[in-house]
């Protein structure tokens, strides 16, 4: 069975069709939380892919327990793409609690500046072939942190092309090897952020 990383890189420098394995030491938990729209354009429903990944991460100011940087800098390219103006360091830092906070209260949020399930689906955009923007950079960043290869699989140029959304859908492939109906359609909506935000695959 190929690892994650293996598949990605076929997927990037082949193109062809996949066919997604997951690795023995690659487990995404079953105690999930429901995904949700912010939006009218992303479905409301709670899909039973969704309820099969992990909870959205809890993320403050300051030490974010076993999250790694790349969740912050997630949490740091989306906001960017809500007009914030953040270095995306991966570093939970003043600037980034006082950009959580400016969200939070636009939106009508409980604005204490923590990032829990609520603020992340808010803050959720979907990105597909021809996307630009910082969103399209948080999904190639977590793609590169997945690789195996230091970061090298896909520029985070911001620009979703074929490279990107192969990727991708190699992605959604090995996921929906272990929960069946997850989407494979090369487009990042709420269940595709789920799995990537909380670190499926990341073994």
């Amino acid at each position: 069975m190929k690892r994650l990383s293996q598949v990605l890189a076929s997927a990037v420098v082949a193109g062809g069709t996949l066919t997604a394995a997951i690795g023995s030491g690659m487990v995404i938990p079953a105690n999930a939380a429901s995904v949700v729209s912010a939006s009218a354009a992303m479905p409301r429903a709670v899909s039973a892919p969704a309820r099969a990944l992990q909870p959205w991460p809890v993320l403050r100011q300051g030490h974010n327990g076993t999250w790694p940087p790349v969740t912050v800098r997630s949490l740091q390219y989306l906001l960017n793409a809500h007009k914030a103006r953040l270095s995306v360091d991966g570093v939970f830092g003043h600037g980034t609690k006082v950009a959580v906070v400016a969200f939070q209260r636009a939106r009508k949020l409980h604005a204490d500046g923590v990032v829990g399930a609520a603020t992340w689906r808010a803050l959720l955009v979907t990105v597909k072939h021809g996307s630009k923007g910082p969103a399209v950079r948080a999904v190639q960043d977590q793609i590169n942190f997945r690789n195996g290869k230091n970061g090298h699989t896909l520029n985070v140029d911001g620009v979703y092309g074929r490279r990107t959304e192969r990727a991708v859908r190699a992605f959604q492939r090995a996921i929906a090897a272990e929960i069946p109906g997850f989407r494979v359609d090369g487009i990042v909506g709420p269940q595709t952020w789920q799995a990537l935000v909380t670190e499926a695959l990341s073994g």
